[in-house]
């Protein structure tokens, strides 16, 4: 099974985990294979990416594919200054398979993701977590006002994602994702995922909900099943600082966090204090909610 990650140097505490959990939950490992889209990743990087899997006796394949986000998409809007999660829409032209599942990097993987072995697109090329209809969606006015969609309509969070890729080669959907993004270049409030529910509009195949659980700072821990993907979204994240104290979610993703992992990306560094800086107004919003309780 094929499993692809968009990955800059910022995202790589929250990966630790979502490897582990990963591999630690899927029933056969050494049937996955591992595709790893590097946004400015150092050689280092990815030999400590190596050396996760070599401990967690991962047996399957991995490979890392360089590319830059800026060059590719720095005329969209881009979140905090960057543009990595638009890598998603190069996977049909990366990974030259039928298939592939995407993760987020600020996930929690505890179920077996071999699941979804044999699943039927029903001539879908795109396969999601179903994420409540467009109306309320952050985009809603982008998505009924500017693009006459019915408000009706299933949204979706892209942090966990099946391509039909076959498809998407078929119909030319990337190409036709970047021209959607051309179009609206400062409208795309979530990046790529603006772009592809404004592209798919709500045609899409539905996923189990328990492989895309949302899990907000001050939630608490979705009940779906015995058995979910958790996606930490948002700010700030169960490893960002104070996310021991802020993030109901934090004993879940310790569970699985790595000392040698922290150790390597755990340390406070510039990049750290610039993104606190950004999210500084999600900090103050987790924390008031937090105490609302």
């Amino acid at each position: 099974m094929n499993i692809a990650f968009c990955i800059n140097r910022l995202g790589l505490l929250g990966l630790g985990t979502t490897l582990t959990s990963l591999i630690r939950n899927c029933s056969k490992p050494d049937c996955l294979i591992l595709y790893f889209l590097c946004a400015g990743l150092l050689q280092k990087d990815k030999n400590q990416i190596l050396k996760l899997l070599l401990s967690e006796q991962f047996e399957g394949k991995c490979q890392f594919i360089d590319f830059d986000p800026k060059a590719n998409f720095g005329k969209f809007k881009s979140l905090h200054g960057d543009w990595t999660a638009y890598g998603r829409l190069l996977l049909p032209d990366l990974i030259y398979e039928d298939q592939v599942l995407y993760l987020d990097s600020d996930l929690v993987v505890e179920l077996d993701v071999l699941e979804l072995i044999g699943f039927e697109f029903n001539g879908h090329a795109l396969a999601a977590v179903i994420g409540g209809p467009l109306s309320n969606t952050l985009e809603n006015n982008f998505y009924i006002g500017l693009l006459g969609l019915s408000p009706h309509l299933n949204s979706f969070n892209s942090g966990v994602l099946l391509f039909n890729l076959k498809e998407w080669r078929l119909n030319n959907i990337k190409d036709n994702c970047i021209q959607i993004g051309c179009n609206y270049p400062m409208e795309l409030l979530s990046c790529d995922q603006t772009i592809l529910n404004a592209y798919f509009a709500g045609n899409f195949s539905k996923l189990p909900d328990g492989f895309n659980c949302v899990w907000y700072a001050h939630k608490a821990k979705p009940s779906l099943s015995d058995k979910m993907i958790y996606h930490f979204v948002g700010s700030p994240k169960p490893w960002d600082l104070m996310g021991s104290i802020i993030h109901n979610g934090y004993p879940t993703w310790k569970k699985y966090s790595r000392k040698d992992w922290d150790s390597a990306f755990g340390s406070f560094t510039l990049t750290s204090i610039r993104r606190m800086w950004k999210i500084r107004r999600s900090y103050t919003k987790a924390v008031i909610n937090k105490i609302r309780g």
